[in-house]
């Protein structure tokens, strides 16, 4: 199973109810089960990669406006790390090894539930560098792209 995980915007608290006013995104939604694992947050899950792909594509239009990131977590790929959007999309397509996508990484920071300040870190070895902008609860890694990496 594949999970797909939808960031808000500050500007907007509440990314589920956004989605949910636009009958098209509501649709698309309908036939999975909808929960918020943190703060201004959708998730879903999927049956693939695939289908977490194709699921963002649908949303597309809706992404551009209301979300401030999309990501998927696919176990084939990694267990406990999320993929950017392009990083999917890329591994879906076959042009972007699974095993090459590790080396760049967005990290969120976890405090009281919301995912907060992302920070870009470079892995060195197998670990997880450590989140330091401020103390945090837990740490959400996020796998992105050369061109993603700020």
């Amino acid at each position: 199973m594949t999970d797909v995980l939808l960031l808000g915007t500050d500007d907007d608290p509440s990314l589920r109810a956004a989605l949910f006013e636009y009958e098209t995104a509501r649709r698309a939604l309908s036939t999975y089960d909808v929960r918020s694992p943190y703060a201004n947050t959708v998730a879903v899950t999927t049956v693939s990669l695939g289908a977490a792909v194709s699921l963002l594509n649908d949303l597309n239009w809706y992404l551009a406006r209301l979300a401030d990131a999309a990501m998927v977590r696919d176990p084939s790929v990694a267990e406990h790390e999320w993929l950017s959007r392009d990083v999917a999309a890329r591994v879906r397509a076959g042009d972007l090894p699974a095993a090459e996508t590790d080396a760049r990484l967005k990290l969120y920071g976890v405090v009281d539930g919301a995912l907060v300040e992302p920070i870009y870190a470079t892995r060195e070895g197998d670990e997880v560098p450590a989140y330091d902008r401020r103390p945090v609860d837990d740490t959400l890694p996020v796998r992105v792209t050369a061109a993603e990496f700020q």
